[in-house]
């Protein structure tokens, strides 16, 4: 199994690590800060060092527990330690964009009871679709405006993982309309915006919603009779 570091620190930009397994494509570590994607936010990207050795983190891979850290070339061998470096300047805009979404969920949920439908993020841009019958721009206006006071209001953000069988009694835990968490899972990862969202969630987000920076959606569209689509963009 690989430990993930970001479930603890999501401000992790370089962290040491073991190479267990490898193949042609890449390795996997005991230990990653490197976000293998999912839930709509992408995988990071970065580099793996051993003294003269480089390799660039191409992509990412999941399965049986263990992460892949594609590369670019494989100078690695097992039971080498390495040193691993986020890209952070990818990783930050994605933590600002992915508390954003939490921010728009929340406030949606809070106000006007709308399920999510899907989602997907880039870094500073991410898209949500929710189970409006109408939406109309006096309604986004008033969206946007509603989303901008809880970024100013600063509230803290935190996780925490809970047994699946006390998660899944906490209220309205699952706001899509799909319940995504296979069965095999037996502990889940909670985010929360204190006084305002928690929500069962594995990607890296911001400590305080004060440092999502301004929201605007930038456009609104039907997707359905009863499924309607935002797009946000924060400033870089």
């Amino acid at each position: 199994m690989t430990e993930l570091l970001y479930y603890v620190d999501a401000y992790m930009k370089q962290f040491e690590s073991r190479v267990i397994k490898t193949s042609e494509e890449g390795v996997v570590l005991d230990r990653t800060a490197f976000y293998p994607g999912g839930g709509g936010q992408p995988g990071d990207r970065g580099v793996l060092h051993r003294e003269d050795k480089t390799a660039v983190v191409k992509n990412m891979k999941k399965g049986d527990g263990q992460i892949w850290h594609l590369l670019d070339i494989v100078p690695f061998k097992d039971g080498e330690g390495v040193l691993g470096e986020i890209d952070w300047e990818q990783r930050y805009k994605m933590m600002r964009t992915h508390t954003a979404m939490h921010i728009l969920c929340g406030v949606i949920w809070r106000d006007y009871g709308a399920s999510v439908t899907g989602g997907n993020m880039e870094p500073l841009r991410g898209r949500m679709d929710f189970e409006f019958e109408t939406m109309k721009r006096e309604l986004v206006d008033e969206i946007e405006e509603k989303i901008n006071f809880e970024v100013e209001a600063a509230h803290q953000v935190r996780s925490k993982i809970l047994p699946r069988e006390e998660a899944l009694i906490i209220p309205d835990l699952i706001r899509t309309k799909i319940n995504l968490l296979p069965q095999g899972i037996r502990e889940v990862r909670i985010v929360e915006i204190v006084g305002l969202d928690l929500q069962a969630d594995g990607g890296t987000h911001v400590s305080n919603t004060k440092e999502v920076g301004k929201i605007k959606i930038v456009d609104y569209k039907s997707k359905g009779a009863i499924n309607k689509r935002l797009v946000v963009s924060l400033d870089p």
